[in-house]
């Protein structure tokens, strides 16, 4: 069986995730590079370990949090499901079970909000591990007077926290932010779709999400 070790050190795979950064970079969008995707897999396993899921689906959930954003090499637009069929195509060669393989590429096709379902648990997990990196070091502009809203609600988390309760009942998102760079009505603006997308992943996982901003609770 293939590791999330071995994929992490797959030159195919690490080139497609700098190239595909590299795009991003061009078209001036936030970090997409081995920080983001490492996190969305750290992430992954953490929701599914602590939720009590074997430990070949949560290494599954890894290695699709790991490559889910390689289609952005080709194009942003519909790059979930581009992203899917180049994992299809390097799993496949390198001799990974179908049935896996099927998990991992759908995980990886349904995780972009405008198209995302949370068809099974690998995808419920790489939806909110995927959607709570809200952090300021995504922004590479340094220039604050170009901001757009996008600069601006990233460079306003300073801290951010995704936690399933004691319980396991709950997983909640908590920032702090600093209101003098974003509202939290901007925040609302462009990740609303977002949040209700991690409370469909949440209840894939018999979770209840929940948002919290500077200690208010907001959803």
């Amino acid at each position: 069986m293939i590791t999330y070790n071995e994929i992490k050190k797959n030159r195919q795979i690490k080139t497609y995730i700098q190239k595909a950064d590299e795009s991003l970079i061009a078209l001036g969008y936030t970090e997409h590079s081995f920080a983001h995707v490492g996190i969305v897999a750290e992430m992954a396993k953490y929701i599914l370990t602590t939720m009590g899921y074997p430990e070949r689906t949560i290494e599954l959930a890894q290695i699709a949090g790991y490559m889910h954003d390689i289609g952005n090499v080709i194009n942003r637009v519909d790059h979930a499901q581009s992203g899917a069929v180049m994992a299809f195509r390097i799993l496949d060669k390198i001799g990974v079970d179908a049935n896996e393989i099927a998990t991992i590429i759908s995980a990886i096709g349904n995780h972009d909000e405008s198209t995302a379902v949370p068809v099974n648990e690998v995808a419920a997990a790489l939806i909110l591990a995927d959607k709570t990196d809200v952090r300021y070091t995504r922004v590479r502009n340094r220039d604050f007077t170009s901001f757009d809203i996008h600069d601006r609600v990233n460079y306003a988390v300073k801290e951010s926290k995704t936690i399933i309760n004691e319980e396991k009942t709950k997983i909640s998102l908590n920032l702090t932010v600093d209101t003098e760079f974003s509202s939290v009505m901007d925040y609302f603006e462009i990740f609303l779709e977002r949040m209700i997308l991690c409370k469909k992943a949440a209840e894939k996982l018999k979770l209840r999400f929940q948002l919290v901003i500077n200690g208010q609770k907001l959803l």
